[in-house]
């Protein structure tokens, strides 16, 4: 049964967000164009849990009487992305605020995102940048993209640019102790 166009595929059903996946800014074919978009089901081809969705005629796994149900067990001590761990945090964050709230910040993280990897990205960063778009809070990406703004001069070469984004994003993560690395 082939999977419905999702209206928002940069957020998945399941509390990813795609929008700020290394995958989703990939070329090729192992990009992802995000959660139920066209041609999902060509990087994904089967996904329980927006299949589980759709039956239920749910968008968001958050909007179930079920959730969290046990297609999640496990799943946030197993993979490699430190992302995997804040899906119920941000399931739990668009149900508070509401998605259309929910939505507009993560747009924005997309922006900012999208404007490292056009400035600050040496063609080694995609994955850290990515990562920490998405685990920091949108205002603490905002500060350090305004500090590089004002530190970093637009002419520098790349990897030095990169270097000092980089370097910024490091000792905002160590200070809260984040970690802005795969999980091995």
């Amino acid at each position: 049964m082939p999977y419905k166009i999702r209206s928002y595929p940069e957020f998945s059903a399941c509390g990813l967000n795609c929008g700020l996946c290394p995958r989703y800014y990939t070329d090729g074919p192992s990009r992802c164009p995000g959660c139920g978009a066209e041609g999902f089901t060509e990087a994904h081809c089967s996904c329980s849990v927006i299949g589980c969705c759709e039956r239920k005629g749910l968008e968001y796994c958050f909007l179930c009487d079920e959730y969290p149900c046990n297609k999640y067990e496990g799943a946030d001590l197993t993979d490699s992305f430190i992302t995997h761990k804040n899906q119920f945090m941000n399931m739990d964050k668009a149900k508070a605020i509401g998605i259309e709230a929910y939505r507009a910040e993560q747009n924005a993280k997309i922006q900012l995102l999208e404007h490292l990897l056009a400035n600050y990205d040496d063609g080694r960063r995609k994955s850290f940048f990515c990562l920490a778009v998405n685990l920091f809070e949108l205002a603490d990406g905002q500060a350090i993209l305004e500090q590089l703004a004002c530190e970093v001069d637009p002419a520098a070469p790349i990897k030095e640019k990169a270097k000092a984004a980089a370097g910024l994003f490091q000792a905002a993560a160590d200070d809260k102790g984040m970690i802005l690395k795969l999980r091995k």
